[in-house]
């Protein structure tokens, strides 16, 4: 796996991805997860960041304590969501640490914002667009997990104003990351996607190509990246991923690679 727009990190066998704007502002711990470096077996292997697929949970507790050794997080501090690709963003606080790690996950929350320190983010993907959010100003992180039903619903806009309504935000000051997700070239979807994303007004043009077979090929990190600029999060402060999750699935867990028997990769991020 090769990359411009990212930093990818090996210590020994793990390998994992951060974003060179987020890392920057000093302000953060962060990453995104690979298949490499857990202990997680068979078609797990072997960073599978998920409790929900059927692998040991025991192995997936030393994942995550592996990757957060690796960038200074306390796995005490972690905060998950259960994803049923919606729009719904949640403010947490140092109280919600340790749900979905140690005690039930938040249900049909697929955006997670908060302005406490040691708080740590954690949103899962195989496929789906990761979006990262840190308000240097106002010192406030924000992720969120954005499929082609969470981008038909903007929830990159819609957790850019959960920043600013509730802790002041100006959207000009927010870093942003998109993150690996399945790239243009291997997204093939059918008439009824390319619809829902006309009725939801987005110049399907620049987002969609269609095919001969009357299929079409979605690209989802433009249409997230033309969000966050809609949003009023400037050019120059989004790091866009040039990875693809279908292309490297050798590297990296994709659903339209792998099918269900597979991990999750995860994206952490906390506030120092």
């Amino acid at each position: 796996m090769k990359s411009n727009s990212l930093n990818i990190n090996k210590k020994g066998d793990l390998v994992y991805i951060t974003f060179p704007k987020l890392e920057a502002l000093g302000i953060l711990n962060h990453a995104f997860t690979t298949k490499f470096g857990g202990v997680s077996k068979g078609h797990f292997s072997s960073m599978n960041m998920s409790f929900n697929r059927g692998d040991e949970r025991s192995s997936v507790i030393k994942n995550y304590e592996i990757i957060c050794g690796a960038v200074g997080i306390d796995t005490k501090n972690l905060c998950f969501s259960k994803q049923t690709h919606t729009d719904n963003v949640l403010v947490v606080t140092k109280k919600d640490t340790g749900t979905g790690f140690n005690r039930p996950q938040f249900s049909d929350i697929d955006g997670l914002v908060t302005n406490n320190k040691n708080v740590a983010l954690v949103t899962q993907f195989a496929d789906c667009t990761p979006l990262l959010f840190c308000d240097p100003v106002k010192k406030v992180i924000a992720s969120s997990h954005s499929g082609w039903r969470g981008t038909v619903k903007r929830i990159g806009k819609k957790t850019v104003e959960a920043m600013v309504d509730n802790f002041g935000c100006d959207p000009k000051d927010i870093v942003a990351a998109i993150g690996p997700c399945i790239g243009k070239c291997c997204y093939e979807v059918d008439s009824p996607v390319y619809n829902e994303f006309k009725k939801a007004d987005f110049n399907n043009d620049l987002i969609f190509t269609e095919k001969k077979n009357g299929k079409y090929m979605l690209d989802l990190r433009l249409a997230n990246k033309i969000i966050l600029n809609e949003a009023g999060i400037r050019e120059e402060n989004i790091d866009v991923a040039d990875v693809c999750t279908c292309c490297n699935s050798n590297e990296m867990f994709s659903h339209r690679a792998n099918g269900t028997k597979r991990g999750n990769l995860a994206a952490i991020i906390e506030l120092k």
